[in-house]
């Protein structure tokens, strides 16, 4: 199925673990609005993913100031349980974690993390860190995908390592193919055009 779907336009894709889900372009929730979401749970129980273009003011040592890391930013994944801290890495044999979609992982050993940094590794480039995360319950996330709140498209280690947060959703909407590039113009709010 996983081959059938990467062949499939991103309209037609089901989400699913180790999918992006990219707002629609007028998706009118402020949570969401322009969102490119990694999906790294998706089942008869529910949903989870990671939104991936809204960084925070905050770095970890704001965070865990005995990691004294500044450098690393941490972003917001969504607006459940912002008292939780998440990361999506490229580093399983150090950090270990899931593999929810080629080359990129979820979770993994806070003890290593801190171990590589104490250690003066620079990891900006293959660790993203999160406050809170995006969730659906069971059948929520459908309805919004007939509703037209969002699109399917398949994950790139580029996009979400190397692509600035501010970039992220119209280079989402280029990963889908030259059929989607008409939304890269268009407003967020249309009343105001």
């Amino acid at each position: 199925m996983d081959i059938f779907n990467q062949h499939m336009p991103a309209s037609k894709q089901p989400p699913a673990a180790g999918k992006l889900l990219v707002a629609e372009p007028f998706l009118a929730d402020p949570n969401f609005s322009r969102a490119v979401i990694l999906l790294c749970e998706h089942g008869e129980d529910g949903t989870v993913g990671f939104v991936l273009n809204r960084p925070t003011e905050l770095t970890l040592s704001d965070l865990l100031p005995e990691l004294a890391t500044p450098s690393l930013l941490v972003h917001q994944g969504g607006p459940v349980q912002m008292d939780t801290l998440h990361m999506l890495h490229q580093s399983p044999a150090t950090l270990g974690g899931t593999g929810v979609a080629d080359g990129i992982y979820w979770g993994g050993s806070y003890e290593a993390l801190q171990d590589i940094l104490a250690s003066g590794t620079a990891l900006d480039s293959e660790l993203k860190l999160y406050v809170g995360y995006s969730g659906w319950s069971a059948g929520q996330l459908e309805g919004e995908m007939k509703e037209g709140s969002w699109l399917v498209t398949d994950p790139t280690r580029e996009l979400l390592f190397e692509t600035p947060a501010d970039d992220m959703w119209k280079a989402a909407i280029r990963l889908m193919g030259r059929e989607y590039n008409h939304l890269l113009n268009m407003p967020v709010n249309p009343q105001l055009n």
